[in-house]
């Protein structure tokens, strides 16, 4: 997709919510995505000294570009372009209102609830479950907004609390259809269809099923040792893999120690390092252990673990499993692949996955030390070349002692009341693109940026969804959290080099005896022949915040 002087229709924006084969689709020059959100805009680059100033500032519920009258302006940009996600933790009454094309009249002028809630301007309250998923009190919406010259977002006065709007923008030539205010029926049944599909995720009733091949395998992996799922010569694309095992019949410890024992490795067109490095349960969306969710990309019961990621090859894919346990194990795994012609899996993207704790690679790490004027960014992928970014699963092992003052409400009291300042999950996702000295990705907390909101605040249920999940969190959320969030239609691309990091307030060690860890699994592709810097990491640092709690 994105080709210079292409003309795509509404349906063709809708399919991006489910088409994982775009993905592997090298960026064009001009395609740049991005978020607007409300994040606290004392924090600032001073391109004099060089440095970050107030790089940790936390006040994130209302930023703006700038103020119209008593309204903000909440988002501006020139197309084309096409708003994928909005956000928020606390829509209210105040309007918000959309220009499209430097129109002065808005195509969207109703409370900022309502965009949430209902549909098309219609009375009965929408309907789209997996459009507009309601996340751990999150509000999210995924219907596309298109625009051709320009863009701008204003909330009115009384809106709420807190914003984000996903965007990307194409090359100058691109033709998109500038959102009027009204979905004709046409495209409603295209956005119908991909609620559906959305609902089918893990299912492979989703999938497009002419002319794939299937290989089914079954391996008793050695302790110590490999055992090789797939060998496959020549050129395609893989586009389902399936994996059977008993892991999910064990007791909860030797689940999280064999889900991190377990490694899975994937090499394209006989590199010698792999693209792909994962611990097993990890790469598949969940740490530690087995938890069922199901998500588009990635999902797993008691059963199996499914990845529906496109993997394309033009000389040949190797996939491995590697056993660093003291047990043999047995894997059954189903592969479903695509023969497609060598010419045009060269010109594809090729998948890349890596698991990671505290890896900071080349970066001068004093700047990210608490007095750095880095701090508190933590590292989910730093790599260079050509590519997009699709998402990332991050492990958080937060434990802390238990209190001895009793709380007047749940388990540590509410809002200021709490007798333990506990919550990890401030954090503002940050992505620089291509050398950007300010990122053009800048949120407003990890569980904003994953789609839930107040997540400091009990009861701390698990969700899943298509494209954004909580597979695990404890019940009084002291020890194991497990978050995805997945970059489909909103995948961000990079012609040079992608810095994406996530703040991470607390320490590893923030008290004598409380701990916040974190591990992170990344998705995304690259330029074929190139290669990224992880290096696979030793069993003692996998296995290391598994078992302090029971799950």
């Amino acid at each position: 997709m994105n080709q210079a002087g292409q003309v795509y229709t509404y349906q063709d924006l809708v399919k991006r919510l489910y088409d994982l084969e775009a993905l592997a689709v090298p960026p064009q020059a001009g395609e740049k995505s991005g978020c607007f959100s409300s994040f606290d805009r004392s924090s600032i680059y001073n391109a004099e000294t060089g440095l970050y100033e107030n790089w940790g500032a936390n006040d994130d519920g209302g930023g703006f570009i700038r103020k119209e009258g008593d309204s903000i302006v909440a988002m501006e940009l020139d197309g084309p372009g096409v708003i994928w996600r909005f956000w928020s933790a606390l829509p209210e009454d105040g309007h918000i209102r959309i220009y499209i094309d430097h129109a002065d009249t808005p195509v969207i002028d109703q409370p900022f609830r309502d965009y949430f809630e209902k549909f098309n301007q219609e009375g009965p309250p929408s309907n789209f479950p997996n459009l507009s998923p309601i996340l751990s009190r999150g509000r999210n919406c995924f219907i596309p907004i298109p625009f051709q010259r320009h863009c701008k977002v204003l909330l009115d006065k009384g809106w709420g609390a807190y914003y984000h709007i996903t965007y990307t923008t194409f090359p100058a030539e691109v033709q998109l259809p500038s959102f009027n205010g009204r979905i004709d029926k046409k495209s409603a049944i295209a956005l119908a269809e991909a609620d559906r599909i959305l609902q089918q995720r893990g299912m492979h009733s989703f999938m497009k099923t002419e002319e794939f091949s299937a290989e089914s395998v079954t391996v008793s992996v050695p302790a110590g040792g490999k055992g090789l799922l797939l060998n496959k010569q020549g050129a395609g694309a893989i586009s389902m893999i399936r994996m059977r095992t008993d892991i999910g019949r064990k007791s909860e410890e030797q689940q999280r120690i064999m889900a991190r024992q377990l490694a899975i490795s994937m090499k394209w067109d006989n590199e010698e390092t792999p693209s792909v490095w994962a611990p097993l349960g990890d790469f598949f969306g969940r740490a530690p252990g087995i938890k069922p969710y199901r998500s588009l990309p990635l999902g797993m019961n008691e059963h199996e673990m499914y990845s529906y990621w496109y993997l394309p090859f033009s000389e040949g894919a190797r996939i491995e499993i590697e056993n660093d346990g003291t047990e043999a194990c047995e894997i059954s795994a189903e592969i479903w692949y695509t023969p497609i012609s060598k010419s045009h899996a060269e010109n594809l993207l090729r998948f890349h996955s890596k698991w990671h704790r505290d890896d900071y690679l080349d970066l001068d790490t004093e700047r990210f030390k608490e007095d750095g004027d880095r701090w508190p960014d933590w590292p989910l992928l730093l790599t260079k070349g050509r590519g997009r970014f699709c998402g990332v699963h991050l492990h958080v092992y937060n434990t802390w002692e238990k209190p001895d003052e009793e709380a007047e409400t749940w388990w540590y009291g509410l809002w200021d009341r709490k007798t333990i300042d506990w919550w990890w999950g401030e954090g503002d996702e940050k992505f620089f693109v291509d050398g950007e000295s300010f990122p053009s990705t800048f949120g407003t907390g990890s569980e904003d940026y994953i789609g839930y909101a107040w997540a400091a605040e009990p009861p701390f249920p698990m969700f899943d969804s298509a494209f954004a999940s909580q597979p695990f969190i404890e019940l009084d959320a002291n020890g194991h959290t497990s978050v995805n969030r997945f970059h489909i239609c909103d995948n961000v691309p990079f012609m040079n080099s992608f810095e994406g990091f996530i703040e991470k307030y607390k320490g590893n060690h923030w008290s004598a005896n409380n701990q916040c860890v974190y591990a992170a699994t990344v998705y995304w592709y690259q330029e074929r022949g190139t290669s990224d810097a992880y290096m696979p990491v030793s069993l003692d640092e996998r296995l290391s915040h598994l078992n302090h709690r029971e799950g």
